[in-house]
């Protein structure tokens, strides 16, 4: 069955929740503001904080246009592995916990909602079509970082989808590159943590059409603190709630290219 493409003016998108609902509240309530038509999620509902069953409201009420994500899928397959694509041992025994915990307190029936959902989008922006995906095109964890991604990769991912923009995920930290002939490649950010910058905003993005596309990344502040705490009540780890609180990460740093990692405290 041929997919249908719905055209849109201005929309809203971002990636990993992270089981953050207060964070959730106030970009959907701060996207709403700023007149977009549509809001997409980029998948990775689960993961480093508590109560995960209370995004699905959140998302479900707002009309939330989501994809799956790699934890999503790993949530409704019954999977033990939230198929991060972590190689170091001490990021994935931070990921072990954080997915058994997810995985321990996500309702039957929002993980069977997480399986119904696509792996990738598109629409149109105007005249720009645009592919929506989790990692990258060709595989759900990939980690497209803005140092370690060639010109020429993105290039083919646009030429072989036949898309102008590709919008994606997965490494926590927002970029965009604008490319030849009018085409962009937007890493839309996360939701769930802060970007490892020493602030406790997090960020998601706007995308409106126009002759060129509009890329413009939004910085949401939230009652982190409320967040840290029931992190705390539930027993996880404490280096969690320290990156909620102080912006920066204190896990899953291992993977980070060295000019990532150069940005960051530790």
């Amino acid at each position: 069955m041929q997919e249908r493409v719905v055209e849109y003016r201005r929309v809203a998108v971002f990636g990993g929740v992270y089981n953050n609902a207060q964070a959730l509240r106030a970009t959907l309530e701060d996207a709403r503001r700023r007149d977009v038509e549509a809001v997409f999620c980029l998948g990775d509902m689960g993961g480093f904080g508590p109560h995960p069953d209370r995004v699905f409201p959140l998302l479900k009420d707002h009309g939330v246009l989501a994809i799956q994500g790699n934890y999503d899928e790993s949530l409704a397959q019954g999977k033990t592995d939230c198929g991060c694509g972590y190689t170091d041992p001490r990021d994935n025994h931070f990921a072990r916990i954080s997915y058994e915990y997810t995985f321990a307190n996500t309702s039957t029936e929002n993980k069977a909602w997480l399986g119904a959902l696509p792996g990738g989008r598109r629409i149109r922006l105007g005249a720009h079509r645009v592919l929506m995906c989790h990692g990258s095109p060709r595989v759900i964890n990939e980690f497209l970082w803005e140092s370690a991604t060639p010109t020429g990769l993105l290039k083919r991912f646009l030429g072989q989808a036949e898309a102008d923009v590709l919008a994606c995920t997965h490494t926590g930290i927002k970029w965009h590159r604008e490319l030849p002939e009018g085409k962009h490649a937007v890493n839309v950010g996360v939701i769930g943590r802060p970007e490892n910058d020493g602030s406790s905003n997090v960020w998601y993005t706007v995308l409106t059409a126009g002759p060129d596309l509009s890329v413009e990344f939004i910085p949401v502040h939230y009652d982190f603190e409320t967040l840290a705490r029931q992190i705390e009540q539930e027993g996880l780890p404490p280096e969690f709630a320290e990156t909620v609180r102080s912006g920066w990460w204190t896990t899953c740093l291992e993977n980070l290219p060295s000019k990532e990692r150069s940005r960051g405290k530790f």
